[in-house]
């Protein structure tokens, strides 16, 4: 269970800030965040089993995540996988839109997501467990872990608020930003929701940092852009006690073309 916030065209300084904790069993292998050798273009952590990736980046700016949906029915064997979602918009020519356009037409094919793209000025947000599947955003301050865009689970409701209070400073740090995402408090059992998980797992994933010997927060990542194309990402890892495994910066002016 992953959880983002962000601030899309709110601050005067960037466009957007962003910052989120990706879940993982630990069994599943995954490579850290850095620039891809076979598609230099794309500064990413890699999944090594399905090969895609769950956030990443362009050198043009372009900026992609994806979340899974949850639901209790295991996805069909042969589904193409979620994360080559954000892979293949970084790779491509289109705008944000046009890729949520084309998309639309076969994203039955994948099992349950959430997908938010954003390119120069424009972000999308998409689930194939939404009506309509896609739509452009506003301006404003948002939240997602596995249900739809801004449902209010205790852990995102948390995390935003402290999240507003962030980017309402001058200048938010992303040492900050990376201190919000480490709260590991579990959410009081009477407000939890029911997922059809059974109280231990929602417990456990209620949350925003989630330390457990199977199934955790693997890394954090943070993002600015700037309103004048200036780009700073820092992602964190952890292993499954919790512990900080490893840290890498980024820094770029976006790219007028590929």
């Amino acid at each position: 269970m992953c959880l983002l916030v962000f601030a899309w065209n709110v601050h005067p300084r960037y466009r957007l800030i962003f910052a989120g904790n990706r879940d993982e069993f630990h069994d599943r292998p995954a490579a850290p965040m850095g620039w891809w050798q076979d598609q230099p273009q794309i500064l990413a952590g890699r999944d090594l089993q399905a090969g895609g990736t769950w956030l990443g980046l362009s050198r043009r700016g372009a900026f992609g995540v994806v979340t899974n949906y949850r639901e209790l029915q295991r996805p069909t064997p042969g589904m193409p996988s979620r994360g080559g979602l954000i892979t293949h918009f970084l790779n491509s020519p289109l705008t944000s839109a046009q890729f949520m356009a084309e998309l639309g037409a076969e994203a039955d094919r994948y099992a349950g997501f959430n997908l938010l793209l954003a390119d120069d000025g424009r972000m999308h947000y998409a689930s194939n467990r939404a009506e309509p599947f896609a739509r452009a955003l506003d301006a404003g301050v948002h939240g997602l872990s596995n249900h739809l865009l801004d449902t209010s689970w205790p852990k995102l409701a948390r995390t935003r608020e402290r999240f507003k209070r962030l980017v309402a400073l001058p200048d938010p740090a992303l040492d900050d930003l990376l201190e919000m995402l480490a709260d590991r408090e579990s959410a009081p059992d009477h407000s939890l929701p029911d997922t059809g998980i059974g109280l231990e797992w929602e417990r456990l994933l209620s949350a925003p940092f989630i330390v457990d010997e199977r199934y955790g927060t693997r890394c954090s990542t943070v993002v600015r852009i700037g309103v004048g194309g200036e780009i700073e990402v820092r992602e964190r890892r952890f292993d499954r006690q919790g512990r900080t495994t490893g840290e890498d910066a980024f820094a770029w002016r976006a790219e007028t073309a590929e």
